[in-house]
Formats: C-alpha cells, structure tokens, sequence
C-alpha cells in the first residue's frame, strides 16, 4: 500500500489545483488500495469513481459513500451537481461567499 501523503509531482500539482485528497486514508474501495491507476490522493478520481459505482454499478448510496470516504449527504450534493454540471461539478469548488452581502446600492 502506498504512503497516504508524499512529495511527489503528482502530489504537488494536486495541491496546486484544489485536488488534494485531505484524506486518502479513509478511501477504503478496493480498486483504491491494489490498482496503481487508481489514487486515492486525487480527489477527482475518488468523486468520479464513487458516483460511477451508485449510476452505473447500483451499489447502495450509503455503502458506497463510507467505502470512499464521504458521507451520504456529500454524495446526494455531487450527484446533484454532476447532473447539471457534469465533470465540473466534481472539481473543487470555491469557498466563501459568492457576493459582498453588507454592501448597499
């Protein structure tokens, strides 16, 4: 099994772009810990991959999403937004307010 967390360019350019799993550790899906295309560090793949298994493969929502490492909620959320978005909906999104909301005309 590989260490969680490394230096290499993979892992750097993750980070770079808002893609860094915070926590690969809890991905626990077996393609995850034995197949080398598979990292659990990139979370992308990791979001791609869980809802791949509830659309395509009919797994259980809640099976699934503790196999990878999300809870339930958070797979409703990205399927949603897979749906009207697609891929983008997957990729990290920007955090905080959208609009100044003390601001007066």
């Amino acid at each position: 099994m590989r260490t969680p967390i490394s230096s290499d360019a993979k892992c750097v350019s993750l980070r770079q772009h808002g893609s860094l799993n915070p926590h690969p550790e809890r991905v626990k899906d077996a393609l995850f810990q034995t197949h080398p295309f598979f990292d659990p560090r990139d979370l992308g793949q990791v979001k791609y991959e869980m809802l791949r298994r509830v659309l395509v493969d009919g797994q259980p929502v809640g099976v699934t999403a503790v196999t990878f490492g999300f809870s339930r909620v958070t797979l409703y959320q990205l399927r949603k937004r897979f749906e009207t978005e697609g891929l983008a909906g997957l990729l990290p999104q920007p955090k905080g307010p959208r609009r100044a909301s003390k601001l007066s005309e």
